[in-house]
């Protein structure tokens, strides 16, 4: 059976935690489920916005992040004493488990979901307190562009009380290989191998060939 990723985002993420196995986190996030919930209010796919990383630099979200690339993205804040902590740490244990391949042909970001607070110091202290390596960029940017990034993930609620509620936006990784629109959805403290797993389902030169 095949899970949506509105049916994903919408459960307790107890439960999403405990049910998905492996396959289930290569299901999730098909590209026609993908499209209906990546799309900003203005109708496009993703906005390219200017952001800014945790190193300092200045970039353009679809542009300099997103186009043609492997990606696993999510959102969290440095203040967080909930989940974001064991979140990055998990992904810590996928950024080293994909070796190399990060900062080469795949790419993590953290996108922060209160700018207001955390500033490209904020985030960089934040990087260096959990060791993270090259290819792993953190980020911050204006409110009015992190939320436009943030629809066009799908890190939202449709009901706008509960869209206030940003600890509700972390939790969960974005998946996708923009060259093929190949978008999956994965709990962000499933087991590194699996979330790696999910990332990899998405590379499409590593899918078998038909008839093979």
């Amino acid at each position: 059976m095949l899970i949506t990723f509105e049916e994903i985002f919408m459960n307790d993420r107890r439960h999403v935690l405990v049910g998905l196995g492996a396959a289930s986190l290569c299901a999730i996030g098909l590209p026609a489920a993908a499209g209906s919930a990546a799309k900003t209010r203005a109708g496009q796919r993703f906005p390219n916005v200017p952001l800014k990383t945790h190193t300092g630099a200045s970039v353009n979200f679809y542009d300099d992040l997103i186009r043609g690339k492997i990606v696993a993205i999510n959102m969290m804040y440095a203040d967080c004493e909930g989940i974001c902590p064991e979140m990055t740490y998990n992904l810590s244990r996928v950024q080293e488990r994909l070796g190399s391949r990060v900062g080469k042909d795949i790419f993590m970001y953290s996108i922060t979901i209160r700018p207001e607070i955390d500033t490209v110091e904020h985030l960089a202290d934040y990087a260096e307190m959990h060791d993270v390596h090259p290819g792993w960029l953190f980020l911050t940017g204006s409110r009015k562009n992190i939320d436009l990034v943030r629809y066009a993930l799908g890190f939202y609620d449709p009901d706008p009380k509960i869209d206030k509620e940003l600890n509700r936006h972390t939790g969960m990784v974005r998946i996708g290989n923009d060259a093929y629109d190949r978008w999956a959805m994965a709990p962000a403290l499933a087991k590194p191998e699996q979330i790696v797993g999910a990332i990899l389902h998405v590379d499409r030169k590593l899918l078998p060939k038909a008839g093979g």
